[in-house]
């Protein structure tokens, strides 16, 4: 099965652009939609973005529209998300999610997932 890391979270002052990776090892990423997701201090899991194989279809929550970007490159088995203009709300764990078939933003559909990386926004 697959397995997923995400990398590039860390520190941003608010305002701030930070840029998040997901490899997968195991299977190819091509065979599972994406999706990213994020949980707050004492909040719970929330939907933030989703693409599918192929990369034709994406959709975003509410709280990422029109300032984060889904997209993946299948050649180099990696998933992005690209966020912009981010404020102190944006901060939490941010995970990536696979799962086979069609894109969804119910993280209970996601059959694979990566451990988390912290995004911090902060001055």
């Amino acid at each position: 099965q697959v397995q997923l890391v995400e990398s590039g979270g860390g520190l941003v002052e608010p305002g701030g652009s930070l840029r998040l990776s997901c490899t997968a090892s195991g299977r190819p990423l091509e065979e599972y939609a994406i999706g990213w997701f994020r949980q707050g201090p004492g909040l719970e899991r929330e939907f933030v973005a989703t693409i599918s194989r192929g990369g034709a279809t994406v959709s975003y929550g509410d709280s990422a529209k029109g300032r984060f970007t889904i997209s993946r490159d299948n050649d180099k088995d990696t998933g992005y998300l690209e966020m912009n203009n981010l404020t102190p709300e944006d901060t939490a764990v941010y995970y990536c999610a696979a799962k086979s078939g069609w894109t969804n933003s119910n993280p209970a559909r996601f059959e694979h997932w990566g451990r988390g990386i912290q995004v911090t926004v902060s001055l």
